[in-house]
């Protein structure tokens, strides 16, 4: 079936650990169905929130290497000739007290201007992708986008989105020993008095961490993965040394680093919501601000 190309749309998800550049090509088949095809998705893990949630600020030289990355996602932006782009910032930046300064410099270099949203809203993002509505209507399900500062919960049930709400508990504050106690209560009573009632809770899983996992698992596309699976790796990468677990497992440093604490959210979250298993359909922040900037466009595109 012939598709008409309609446009190229781009996002920027700055995260705490990394900033992502996803471009999709937008069409329309000859009976109007709309298409979303990735023609290219890069990471650059600049890590912004190691300095964050230590100093508070952001570093000259990571800024330097944020300010390089952004130039080289402009290039692209031009040479896939992207109409339309939105890049968006999430807890490190919300953290910084530099924030401010960076975008300025980054709009006055690049012409990209970075939006720093809330939790609760880029919970919404991630939600976007409409995951729940192709799944069994007679669970609900529980989407968990695990970050570097924050994890950001969304509840569907009943063929609503009831809950959606952020957590300032991500990887790189597990790392740096800034999560109190009392966060994670905070976390764990949201979630139980949530997810109470008679439905079976499935979680939805997104972040790079969890689908690493669901890539060495070696499960077919579209299989959850258990919880016991979840707590098997859990025990056997934290049993390695960080050398062992690069090396063994074929991850990036800066992976390996993180993997362990967030699985050990993803574990909390599925243990207090009574989930047995988690769905891993690879989206994330950039896939849901795709959906989100092709709403806000698509009445100004003549087809």
């Amino acid at each position: 079936m012939l598709k008409l190309v309609v446009l190229r749309l781009a996002a920027i998800d700055i995260g705490s650990n990394a900033a992502r550049l996803l471009i999709t090509e937008v069409s329309k088949d000859s009976k109007g169905v709309v298409h979303f095809n990735k023609l290219n998705l890069l990471r650059v893990p600049l890590r912004l929130g190691f300095d964050v949630f230590e100093t508070g600020t952001i570093s000259k030289e990571r800024t330097g290497m944020f300010i390089q990355t952004m130039k080289a996602y402009k290039h692209l932006l031009n040479a896939y000739g992207v109409s339309h782009v939105k890049a968006c910032a999430t807890s490190a930046m919300r953290d910084a007290k530099n924030a401010a300064d960076i975008i300025r410099k980054i709009r006055l270099e690049t012409e990209i201007q970075i939006e720093v949203i809330s939790g609760d809203y880029e919970a919404s993002l991630v939600y976007e992708n409409h995951i729940a509505e192709g799944l069994d209507k007679n669970n609900s399900y529980l989407y968990i986008d695990v970050g570097g500062g924050s994890t950001e919960l969304s509840f569907f049930s009943g063929g609503i989105l009831s809950f959606k709400k952020s957590f300032n508990i991500g990887t790189i504050r597990l790392l740096k020993n800034i999560v109190q106690e009392k966060e994670w209560d905070e976390m764990k009573d949201t979630i139980r008095a949530l997810t109470k009632g008679p439905k079976k809770v499935v979680a939805i899983g997104s972040g790079g961490n969890i689908n690493k996992v669901f890539s060495l698992s070696k499960k077919k596309d579209g299989k959850p993965l258990p919880l016991e699976l979840l707590r098997d790796y859990y025990k056997e990468l934290s049993s390695v040394s960080l050398e062992q677990r690069i090396n063994t497992y074929n991850l990036r440093e800066d992976r390996a680093v993180v993997i362990l604490p967030a699985l050990q959210i993803y574990i909390n979250t599925m243990r207090w919501s009574n989930a047995d298993e988690i769905y891993v359909p690879k989206i994330g922040l950039a896939d849901g601000l795709i959906r989100h900037l092709w709403s806000e466009v698509k009445h100004t595109v003549k087809l």
